[in-house]
Protein backbone atom coordinates (compact mmCIF):
# COMPACT_ATOMS: atom_id res chain seq x y z
CA UNK A 1 0.00 0.00 0.00
CA UNK A 2 0.94 3.76 -0.97
CA UNK A 3 1.44 6.40 0.86
CA UNK A 4 -1.65 7.86 2.86
CA UNK A 5 -3.19 11.23 0.89
CA UNK A 6 -1.98 14.27 2.54
CA UNK A 7 -5.17 15.87 2.79
CA UNK A 8 -7.48 12.95 3.47
CA UNK A 9 -8.63 14.65 6.57
CA UNK A 10 -9.77 17.92 4.96
CA UNK A 11 -11.27 15.90 2.20
CA UNK A 12 -13.50 13.92 4.83
CA UNK A 13 -14.81 17.50 5.98
CA UNK A 14 -16.07 17.98 2.56
CA UNK A 15 -17.78 14.67 1.98
CA UNK A 16 -19.29 15.38 5.99
CA UNK A 17 -20.66 18.15 4.61
CA UNK A 18 -22.03 17.08 1.72
CA UNK A 19 -23.64 14.32 3.72
CA UNK A 20 -25.00 16.47 5.98
CA UNK A 21 -27.29 18.43 3.73
CA UNK A 22 -28.46 14.71 2.72
CA UNK A 23 -29.00 13.59 6.55
CA UNK A 24 -31.19 17.12 6.80
CA UNK A 25 -33.40 16.08 4.05
CA UNK A 26 -34.25 12.93 5.09
CA UNK A 27 -36.18 14.45 8.24
CA UNK A 28 -36.73 17.91 7.09
CA UNK A 29 -39.90 17.30 5.98
CA UNK A 30 -41.21 15.50 8.90
CA UNK A 31 -42.26 19.16 10.11
CA UNK A 32 -43.10 20.82 6.99
CA UNK A 33 -45.98 18.63 5.87
CA UNK A 34 -48.91 21.01 7.19
CA UNK A 35 -47.06 23.92 5.98
CA UNK A 36 -46.75 22.46 2.90
CA UNK A 37 -50.57 21.23 2.93
CA UNK A 38 -51.73 24.67 3.16
CA UNK A 39 -49.42 26.69 0.91
CA UNK A 40 -49.35 24.04 -2.11
CA UNK A 41 -53.09 22.89 -1.64
CA UNK A 42 -51.55 19.65 -1.24
CA UNK A 43 -53.87 16.49 -0.54
CA UNK A 44 -52.64 13.72 1.79
CA UNK A 45 -51.47 11.48 -1.48
CA UNK A 46 -49.50 14.87 -2.33
CA UNK A 47 -47.87 15.00 0.47
CA UNK A 48 -47.12 11.16 0.93
CA UNK A 49 -45.41 11.45 -2.58
CA UNK A 50 -43.33 14.66 -1.80
CA UNK A 51 -41.68 12.50 0.92
CA UNK A 52 -41.48 9.31 -0.33
CA UNK A 53 -40.49 10.30 -3.96
CA UNK A 54 -37.16 10.31 -3.29
CA UNK A 55 -36.73 7.37 -1.02
CA UNK A 56 -38.34 5.52 -4.28
CA UNK A 57 -35.69 6.90 -6.86
CA UNK A 58 -33.30 6.56 -4.32
CA UNK A 59 -33.02 2.81 -3.63
CA UNK A 60 -33.71 1.99 -7.02
CA UNK A 61 -30.63 4.00 -8.65
CA UNK A 62 -27.82 2.81 -5.40
CA UNK A 63 -26.30 0.01 -7.15
CA UNK A 64 -25.88 1.96 -11.27
CA UNK A 65 -24.38 4.59 -9.43
CA UNK A 66 -22.09 2.56 -7.80
CA UNK A 67 -20.63 0.58 -10.57
CA UNK A 68 -20.60 3.69 -12.79
CA UNK A 69 -18.30 5.47 -10.30
CA UNK A 70 -15.92 2.96 -10.58
CA UNK A 71 -15.96 2.74 -14.05
CA UNK A 72 -15.57 6.67 -14.71
CA UNK A 73 -14.46 8.06 -11.84
CA UNK A 74 -15.44 8.05 -8.31
CA UNK A 75 -15.05 11.75 -7.53
CA UNK A 76 -16.06 12.86 -11.12
CA UNK A 77 -19.67 10.92 -10.19
CA UNK A 78 -19.85 12.53 -6.98
CA UNK A 79 -19.67 15.66 -7.86
CA UNK A 80 -22.23 15.37 -10.40
CA UNK A 81 -24.72 13.81 -7.82
CA UNK A 82 -24.32 16.77 -5.81
CA UNK A 83 -24.31 19.18 -8.40
CA UNK A 84 -27.84 17.44 -9.48
CA UNK A 85 -29.05 17.57 -5.41
CA UNK A 86 -28.12 21.34 -5.65
CA UNK A 87 -30.20 21.91 -8.68
CA UNK A 88 -33.07 19.61 -7.53
CA UNK A 89 -33.04 21.38 -4.27
CA UNK A 90 -33.68 25.05 -5.93
CA UNK A 91 -36.22 23.99 -8.20
CA UNK A 92 -37.98 22.65 -5.17
CA UNK A 93 -37.80 26.06 -3.47
CA UNK A 94 -38.84 27.75 -6.70
CA UNK A 95 -41.99 25.31 -7.43
CA UNK A 96 -45.42 26.63 -7.51
CA UNK A 97 -47.59 23.31 -6.83
CA UNK A 98 -47.18 20.13 -5.31
CA UNK A 99 -46.40 18.45 -8.97
CA UNK A 100 -43.35 20.70 -9.24
CA UNK A 101 -42.36 19.69 -5.12
CA UNK A 102 -42.61 15.95 -6.61
CA UNK A 103 -40.62 15.84 -9.45
CA UNK A 104 -37.68 17.95 -7.86
CA UNK A 105 -37.87 15.44 -4.73
CA UNK A 106 -37.21 12.81 -7.46
CA UNK A 107 -34.28 14.34 -8.96
CA UNK A 108 -33.08 14.93 -5.59
CA UNK A 109 -33.29 11.06 -5.03
CA UNK A 110 -31.14 10.73 -8.43
CA UNK A 111 -28.47 13.09 -6.83
CA UNK A 112 -28.85 11.15 -3.27
CA UNK A 113 -27.91 8.42 -4.62
CA UNK A 114 -24.96 9.06 -6.67
CA UNK A 115 -23.72 11.04 -3.82
CA UNK A 116 -24.19 8.55 -0.86
CA UNK A 117 -22.34 5.22 -2.01
CA UNK A 118 -19.63 6.97 -3.98
CA UNK A 119 -18.93 9.10 -0.75
CA UNK A 120 -18.44 5.64 0.98
CA UNK A 121 -16.25 4.18 -1.61
CA UNK A 122 -13.92 7.29 -1.66
CA UNK A 123 -12.66 6.29 1.90
CA UNK A 124 -10.49 3.25 1.39
CA UNK A 125 -8.56 4.71 -1.39
CA UNK A 126 -7.83 7.63 0.69
CA UNK A 127 -7.32 6.07 4.14
CA UNK A 128 -4.61 3.21 5.62
CA UNK A 129 -6.54 0.30 7.32
CA UNK A 130 -5.26 1.53 10.78
CA UNK A 131 -7.24 5.19 10.25
CA UNK A 132 -10.35 3.82 8.37
CA UNK A 133 -12.42 2.96 11.40
CA UNK A 134 -12.35 7.17 12.76
CA UNK A 135 -12.92 7.79 8.91
CA UNK A 136 -15.98 5.26 8.78
CA UNK A 137 -17.02 7.25 12.17
CA UNK A 138 -16.74 10.28 10.96
CA UNK A 139 -18.42 9.76 7.54
CA UNK A 140 -21.67 8.11 9.68
CA UNK A 141 -21.84 10.92 11.98
CA UNK A 142 -21.97 13.38 9.03
CA UNK A 143 -25.66 11.89 7.86
CA UNK A 144 -26.33 10.79 11.40
CA UNK A 145 -26.01 14.68 12.36
CA UNK A 146 -28.46 16.03 9.73
CA UNK A 147 -31.51 13.16 10.62
CA UNK A 148 -32.21 14.84 14.44
CA UNK A 149 -31.24 18.49 13.53
CA UNK A 150 -33.55 18.33 10.32
CA UNK A 151 -36.91 18.76 12.55
CA UNK A 152 -34.69 21.28 14.06
CA UNK A 153 -33.69 22.98 11.66
CA UNK A 154 -36.86 22.61 9.33
CA UNK A 155 -39.02 24.16 12.19
CA UNK A 156 -36.64 27.29 12.93
CA UNK A 157 -37.01 28.19 8.83
CA UNK A 158 -41.00 27.51 8.67
CA UNK A 159 -41.22 30.30 11.71
CA UNK A 160 -39.10 32.76 10.04
CA UNK A 161 -39.04 32.08 6.58
CA UNK A 162 -40.99 30.90 3.69
CA UNK A 163 -41.72 26.86 2.98
CA UNK A 164 -39.43 26.87 0.38
CA UNK A 165 -36.32 27.43 2.33
CA UNK A 166 -36.21 23.85 3.69
CA UNK A 167 -35.34 23.33 0.11
CA UNK A 168 -33.05 26.52 -0.03
CA UNK A 169 -30.85 25.62 2.84
CA UNK A 170 -29.23 22.62 0.92
CA UNK A 171 -27.88 24.83 -2.01
CA UNK A 172 -25.25 26.53 -0.07
CA UNK A 173 -23.97 23.25 1.67
CA UNK A 174 -23.89 21.61 -1.14
CA UNK A 175 -21.92 24.51 -3.77
CA UNK A 176 -19.69 24.44 -0.53
CA UNK A 177 -18.76 20.95 -0.43
CA UNK A 178 -18.75 20.65 -4.14
CA UNK A 179 -16.22 22.73 -4.56
CA UNK A 180 -14.07 21.59 -1.31
CA UNK A 181 -14.62 17.83 -2.87
CA UNK A 182 -13.24 19.17 -6.23
CA UNK A 183 -10.23 20.39 -4.15
CA UNK A 184 -9.74 18.17 -1.75
CA UNK A 185 -10.14 14.68 -2.87
CA UNK A 186 -8.11 12.92 -5.26
CA UNK A 187 -10.24 11.17 -8.04
CA UNK A 188 -9.94 7.13 -8.32
CA UNK A 189 -11.57 4.78 -10.23
CA UNK A 190 -11.08 1.17 -11.69
CA UNK A 191 -10.23 1.15 -15.07
CA UNK A 192 -11.12 -2.63 -15.31
CA UNK A 193 -14.48 -2.08 -14.05
CA UNK A 194 -16.65 -3.88 -16.30
CA UNK A 195 -19.24 -1.81 -18.41
CA UNK A 196 -22.83 -1.27 -17.56
CA UNK A 197 -24.88 -4.25 -17.22
CA UNK A 198 -28.08 -3.27 -18.48
CA UNK A 199 -30.33 -6.27 -17.93
CA UNK A 200 -28.93 -6.13 -14.03
CA UNK A 201 -29.64 -2.38 -14.11
CA UNK A 202 -33.44 -2.78 -15.03
CA UNK A 203 -34.04 -5.87 -12.98
CA UNK A 204 -32.42 -4.34 -9.99
CA UNK A 205 -34.30 -1.36 -10.82
CA UNK A 206 -37.78 -2.59 -11.57
CA UNK A 207 -37.63 -5.12 -8.33
CA UNK A 208 -36.14 -2.51 -5.84
CA UNK A 209 -38.84 0.03 -7.32
CA UNK A 210 -41.77 -2.06 -7.01
CA UNK A 211 -40.83 -3.19 -3.71
CA UNK A 212 -40.66 -0.12 -2.08
CA UNK A 213 -43.79 1.46 -3.79
CA UNK A 214 -45.45 -1.70 -2.27
CA UNK A 215 -44.23 -0.81 1.00
CA UNK A 216 -44.68 2.94 0.40
CA UNK A 217 -48.27 2.10 -0.65
CA UNK A 218 -49.71 -0.97 2.31
CA UNK A 219 -49.97 1.42 5.39
CA UNK A 220 -53.00 3.29 3.53
CA UNK A 221 -54.27 0.93 0.87
CA UNK A 222 -53.62 -1.80 3.44
CA UNK A 223 -51.11 -4.37 3.33
CA UNK A 224 -54.04 -7.32 1.64
CA UNK A 225 -54.67 -4.48 -1.01
CA UNK A 226 -54.24 -6.10 -4.69
CA UNK A 227 -51.66 -3.65 -5.76
CA UNK A 228 -49.64 -3.28 -2.53
CA UNK A 229 -49.57 -7.09 -3.31
CA UNK A 230 -49.11 -7.75 -6.92
CA UNK A 231 -46.09 -4.48 -6.02
CA UNK A 232 -44.73 -6.52 -3.74
CA UNK A 233 -44.87 -10.03 -5.34
CA UNK A 234 -43.68 -8.64 -8.83
CA UNK A 235 -40.13 -6.72 -6.67
CA UNK A 236 -40.26 -10.03 -5.10
CA UNK A 237 -39.78 -11.97 -8.07
CA UNK A 238 -37.45 -9.65 -10.27
CA UNK A 239 -35.12 -9.59 -7.81
CA UNK A 240 -34.76 -13.07 -7.32
CA UNK A 241 -34.05 -13.01 -10.93
CA UNK A 242 -31.45 -10.26 -10.44
CA UNK A 243 -30.10 -12.27 -7.95
CA UNK A 244 -29.73 -15.40 -10.40
CA UNK A 245 -28.62 -13.41 -13.41
CA UNK A 246 -25.48 -11.31 -11.37
CA UNK A 247 -24.49 -14.92 -10.34
CA UNK A 248 -24.24 -15.78 -14.07
CA UNK A 249 -23.33 -12.62 -15.84
CA UNK A 250 -20.16 -12.63 -17.02
CA UNK A 251 -19.83 -8.62 -16.02
CA UNK A 252 -22.51 -8.09 -13.05
CA UNK A 253 -23.66 -4.91 -11.77
CA UNK A 254 -22.55 -6.24 -8.33
CA UNK A 255 -21.14 -9.17 -7.24
CA UNK A 256 -23.39 -11.14 -5.25
CA UNK A 257 -20.85 -13.45 -4.28
CA UNK A 258 -19.53 -11.34 -1.35
CA UNK A 259 -22.65 -12.62 0.56
CA UNK A 260 -20.80 -16.30 0.75
CA UNK A 261 -18.16 -14.20 3.13
CA UNK A 262 -19.76 -14.69 6.63
CA UNK A 263 -18.14 -11.11 7.95
CA UNK A 264 -19.16 -9.34 5.64
CA UNK A 265 -22.62 -10.51 5.07
CA UNK A 266 -23.59 -10.48 8.89
CA UNK A 267 -21.68 -6.79 9.12
CA UNK A 268 -24.03 -5.92 6.71
CA UNK A 269 -26.82 -7.19 8.29
CA UNK A 270 -26.14 -5.41 11.89
CA UNK A 271 -25.33 -2.10 9.78
CA UNK A 272 -29.05 -2.40 8.23
CA UNK A 273 -30.45 -3.52 11.66
CA UNK A 274 -28.99 -0.40 13.08
CA UNK A 275 -30.72 1.87 10.02
CA UNK A 276 -33.70 0.58 10.60
CA UNK A 277 -33.76 1.57 14.43
CA UNK A 278 -32.56 4.78 13.46
CA UNK A 279 -34.92 5.89 10.78
CA UNK A 280 -37.85 3.71 13.06
CA UNK A 281 -37.13 5.63 16.01
CA UNK A 282 -37.25 9.23 14.36
CA UNK A 283 -40.60 8.30 12.87
CA UNK A 284 -42.25 7.34 15.93
CA UNK A 285 -40.56 9.56 18.35
CA UNK A 286 -41.51 13.14 16.95
CA UNK A 287 -45.60 12.66 17.36
CA UNK A 288 -44.51 11.25 21.07
CA UNK A 289 -42.78 14.61 21.53
CA UNK A 290 -45.40 16.72 20.16
CA UNK A 291 -48.98 15.43 20.73
CA UNK A 292 -48.26 13.71 23.96
CA UNK A 293 -45.67 15.38 25.89
CA UNK A 294 -47.07 18.92 23.93
CA UNK A 295 -43.75 20.12 22.69
CA UNK A 296 -43.28 22.40 19.55
CA UNK A 297 -41.65 21.69 16.53
CA UNK A 298 -38.28 23.30 17.56
CA UNK A 299 -38.14 22.01 21.12
CA UNK A 300 -38.59 18.35 19.57
CA UNK A 301 -35.63 18.69 17.18
CA UNK A 302 -33.92 19.21 20.80
CA UNK A 303 -34.90 16.72 22.57
CA UNK A 304 -33.94 14.76 19.96
CA UNK A 305 -30.62 15.21 20.26
CA UNK A 306 -29.42 12.76 23.32
CA UNK A 307 -29.78 9.53 20.43
CA UNK A 308 -27.53 12.09 18.50
CA UNK A 309 -25.58 12.40 21.70
CA UNK A 310 -25.09 8.74 22.40
CA UNK A 311 -24.02 8.10 18.36
CA UNK A 312 -21.11 10.11 18.88
CA UNK A 313 -19.50 8.76 22.29
CA UNK A 314 -20.45 5.20 20.28
CA UNK A 315 -18.44 6.39 17.96
CA UNK A 316 -15.80 7.19 19.50
CA UNK A 317 -15.66 4.41 21.99
CA UNK A 318 -15.15 2.39 18.48
CA UNK A 319 -12.78 4.55 17.81
CA UNK A 320 -10.45 3.53 20.76
CA UNK A 321 -11.71 0.10 21.26
CA UNK A 322 -11.80 -1.50 17.64
CA UNK A 323 -7.51 -2.52 17.31
CA UNK A 324 -8.20 -4.05 20.56
CA UNK A 325 -11.10 -6.11 20.72
CA UNK A 326 -11.88 -6.18 16.65
CA UNK A 327 -15.23 -5.39 15.11
CA UNK A 328 -17.41 -8.81 16.19
CA UNK A 329 -17.22 -7.40 19.81
CA UNK A 330 -18.21 -4.25 19.09
CA UNK A 331 -20.78 -4.84 16.94
CA UNK A 332 -22.11 -7.32 19.16
CA UNK A 333 -21.84 -5.01 22.17
CA UNK A 334 -23.90 -2.08 20.60
CA UNK A 335 -26.70 -4.55 19.46
CA UNK A 336 -27.33 -5.59 22.60
CA UNK A 337 -26.76 -1.44 23.99
CA UNK A 338 -29.59 -1.11 20.98
CA UNK A 339 -31.94 -3.69 22.76
CA UNK A 340 -31.31 -2.60 25.67
CA UNK A 341 -32.72 1.18 25.25
CA UNK A 342 -35.61 0.03 23.03
CA UNK A 343 -36.55 -2.47 25.78
CA UNK A 344 -36.56 0.52 28.54
CA UNK A 345 -38.56 2.61 25.78
CA UNK A 346 -41.41 0.19 25.16
CA UNK A 347 -41.87 0.94 28.64
CA UNK A 348 -42.79 4.46 28.11
CA UNK A 349 -46.26 5.08 30.14
CA UNK A 350 -48.21 8.62 28.86
CA UNK A 351 -47.44 10.06 31.92
CA UNK A 352 -43.63 9.60 31.98
CA UNK A 353 -41.52 13.12 31.61
CA UNK A 354 -38.68 13.69 29.04
CA UNK A 355 -36.38 12.35 31.61
CA UNK A 356 -37.48 8.82 30.92
CA UNK A 357 -37.18 9.21 26.94
CA UNK A 358 -33.47 11.16 27.36
CA UNK A 359 -32.21 7.91 29.40
CA UNK A 360 -33.34 5.82 26.57
CA UNK A 361 -32.82 7.41 23.96
CA UNK A 362 -29.06 8.49 24.87
CA UNK A 363 -28.55 4.65 25.16
CA UNK A 364 -30.13 3.79 22.28
CA UNK A 365 -27.37 5.95 20.00
CA UNK A 366 -24.54 4.47 21.90
CA UNK A 367 -25.87 0.98 20.52
CA UNK A 368 -26.68 2.72 17.15
CA UNK A 369 -23.08 4.40 17.36
CA UNK A 370 -21.28 0.88 18.60
CA UNK A 371 -23.34 -0.87 15.73
CA UNK A 372 -22.97 0.98 12.32
CA UNK A 373 -19.82 1.93 12.75
CA UNK A 374 -17.83 -0.79 13.23
CA UNK A 375 -20.43 -2.84 10.90
CA UNK A 376 -19.37 -0.53 7.67
CA UNK A 377 -15.28 -0.54 9.16
CA UNK A 378 -15.60 -4.20 8.54
CA UNK A 379 -17.81 -4.03 5.27
CA UNK A 380 -15.33 -1.72 3.69
CA UNK A 381 -12.22 -3.93 4.89
CA UNK A 382 -13.81 -7.03 2.75
CA UNK A 383 -14.34 -5.01 -0.02
CA UNK A 384 -12.06 -5.89 -3.07
CA UNK A 385 -10.39 -2.38 -4.18
CA UNK A 386 -11.88 -2.77 -7.35
CA UNK A 387 -15.28 -3.35 -6.61
CA UNK A 388 -15.71 -0.15 -4.07
CA UNK A 389 -17.95 1.45 -5.69
CA UNK A 390 -20.57 -1.10 -6.48
CA UNK A 391 -19.60 -3.17 -3.06
CA UNK A 392 -20.67 0.27 -1.68
CA UNK A 393 -23.75 1.02 -3.48
CA UNK A 394 -24.66 -2.99 -2.81
CA UNK A 395 -24.38 -1.99 1.49
CA UNK A 396 -25.98 1.19 0.78
CA UNK A 397 -28.79 0.39 -1.24
CA UNK A 398 -29.50 -3.13 1.55
CA UNK A 399 -29.77 -0.48 4.05
CA UNK A 400 -31.29 1.88 2.90
CA UNK A 401 -34.21 -0.44 1.72
CA UNK A 402 -34.33 -2.05 5.05
CA UNK A 403 -34.78 1.25 6.47
CA UNK A 404 -37.74 1.62 4.11
CA UNK A 405 -38.85 -1.40 4.56
CA UNK A 406 -38.70 -1.22 8.67
CA UNK A 407 -40.74 2.45 8.31
CA UNK A 408 -43.53 1.08 6.95
CA UNK A 409 -43.81 -1.95 9.04
CA UNK A 410 -43.36 -0.15 12.11
CA UNK A 411 -45.83 2.31 10.84
CA UNK A 412 -48.63 -0.42 10.28
CA UNK A 413 -48.33 -2.34 13.52
CA UNK A 414 -48.30 1.48 15.60
CA UNK A 415 -51.17 2.31 13.49
CA UNK A 416 -53.05 -1.09 13.91
CA UNK A 417 -52.16 -0.44 18.21
CA UNK A 418 -53.26 3.32 18.25
CA UNK A 419 -56.60 2.22 16.28
CA UNK A 420 -57.58 -0.69 18.52
CA UNK A 421 -56.75 1.32 21.57
CA UNK A 422 -59.29 4.43 20.55
CA UNK A 423 -62.46 4.11 21.64
CA UNK A 424 -64.98 2.86 18.71
CA UNK A 425 -67.35 5.72 18.75
CA UNK A 426 -63.91 8.15 18.21
CA UNK A 427 -64.13 10.15 14.56
CA UNK A 428 -62.72 8.52 11.77
CA UNK A 429 -60.18 11.60 11.83
CA UNK A 430 -59.35 10.86 15.49
CA UNK A 431 -58.49 7.25 14.48
CA UNK A 432 -56.52 7.59 12.00
CA UNK A 433 -53.43 9.62 13.30
CA UNK A 434 -53.01 11.23 16.98
CA UNK A 435 -52.31 14.37 14.60
CA UNK A 436 -55.84 14.48 13.28
CA UNK A 437 -57.22 13.37 16.98
CA UNK A 438 -55.25 16.59 18.85
CA UNK A 439 -56.44 18.23 16.07
CA UNK A 440 -60.37 17.91 16.53
CA UNK A 441 -60.30 17.78 20.21
CA UNK A 442 -58.64 21.35 20.27
CA UNK A 443 -61.72 22.48 17.77
CA UNK A 444 -64.17 20.64 19.68
CA UNK A 445 -62.96 21.26 23.29
CA UNK A 446 -62.89 17.30 24.51
CA UNK A 447 -60.50 16.41 26.52
CA UNK A 448 -61.14 13.38 26.93
CA UNK A 449 -60.61 12.31 23.29
CA UNK A 450 -57.15 13.97 23.17
CA UNK A 451 -56.59 11.82 26.57
CA UNK A 452 -57.26 8.56 24.79
CA UNK A 453 -55.75 10.08 21.53
CA UNK A 454 -52.38 9.98 23.23
CA UNK A 455 -52.69 6.53 25.54
CA UNK A 456 -53.06 5.11 22.59
CA UNK A 457 -50.35 7.11 20.75
CA UNK A 458 -48.18 5.24 23.48
CA UNK A 459 -49.26 1.93 23.06
CA UNK A 460 -48.50 1.76 19.56
CA UNK A 461 -45.06 3.65 19.81
CA UNK A 462 -44.31 0.98 22.93
CA UNK A 463 -45.11 -1.82 21.00
CA UNK A 464 -42.96 -0.68 17.89
CA UNK A 465 -39.98 -0.17 19.76
CA UNK A 466 -40.19 -3.70 21.86
CA UNK A 467 -40.51 -5.02 18.14
CA UNK A 468 -37.20 -3.42 17.57
CA UNK A 469 -35.47 -4.21 20.83
CA UNK A 470 -36.49 -8.37 19.97
CA UNK A 471 -34.99 -7.38 16.45
CA UNK A 472 -31.59 -6.18 18.03
CA UNK A 473 -31.11 -8.68 20.51
CA UNK A 474 -31.57 -11.65 17.82
CA UNK A 475 -29.33 -10.15 15.53
CA UNK A 476 -27.20 -10.19 18.53
CA UNK A 477 -27.08 -13.65 19.26
CA UNK A 478 -26.66 -14.21 15.46
CA UNK A 479 -24.20 -12.47 14.58
CA UNK A 480 -22.03 -13.91 17.92
CA UNK A 481 -23.04 -17.32 16.96
CA UNK A 482 -22.41 -16.78 13.01
CA UNK A 483 -20.20 -14.37 12.34
CA UNK A 484 -16.50 -15.57 12.18
CA UNK A 485 -13.64 -14.49 14.82
CA UNK A 486 -12.41 -11.28 14.26
CA UNK A 487 -9.00 -9.84 13.88
CA UNK A 488 -8.48 -6.03 14.64
CA UNK A 489 -10.00 -3.35 12.81
CA UNK A 490 -6.69 -2.44 10.98
CA UNK A 491 -6.58 -6.09 9.23
CA UNK A 492 -5.92 -5.58 5.57
CA UNK A 493 -8.45 -6.70 2.84
CA UNK A 494 -8.55 -10.08 2.17
CA UNK A 495 -5.73 -11.92 -0.02
CA UNK A 496 -7.81 -12.70 -3.36
CA UNK A 497 -9.02 -8.92 -2.96
CA UNK A 498 -7.56 -7.25 -6.87
CA UNK A 499 -6.55 -3.91 -6.52
CA UNK A 500 -6.13 -1.53 -9.45
CA UNK A 501 -3.40 0.62 -10.57
CA UNK A 502 -5.18 3.72 -10.14
CA UNK A 503 -6.31 2.74 -6.68
CA UNK A 504 -2.62 3.14 -5.63
CA UNK A 505 -2.33 6.50 -7.85
CA UNK A 506 -4.76 8.12 -5.71
CA UNK A 507 -2.87 7.63 -2.17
Amino acid sequence: MGEAYPRRWWGLGALGLALLALGFDLTILNVALATLSEELDAGTRELQWIVDAYVLVFAALLLPAGLLGDRFGRKRLLLVGLALFGAASLGGAMADGASGVIIARLFMGVGAAIVMPLSMSILPSIFPPEERTRAVAVWSASMALGLPLGPLLGGWLLEHFWWGSIFLINVPMVVIGGIAVAVLLPESRDPSAPGVDWLGAVLSMGGLTALVYGVIEAPVAGWTDITVLGALAGGVLLLANFVIWEMRAEQPLTDVRLFRDATFSWAVVAGTLGTLVMAGVLFVLPQYLQVVQGNGVFATGVRLIPMLLGFMAGGIATDRLAGRLGNKAITVAGLFAMALGLGVGALTSVDDGYGFAAVWLTVLGVGIGLTIIPAMDSVIARLPADQAGRGSALVQTLRQTGGALGIAGLGSLLSAVYRDAMPADAADAARDSVGGAAALAERVGDGALLASARDAYVQGMDAALGVCAVAALAVAILVWTFQPAPGPSTASRPTDAPESDHEHAAY
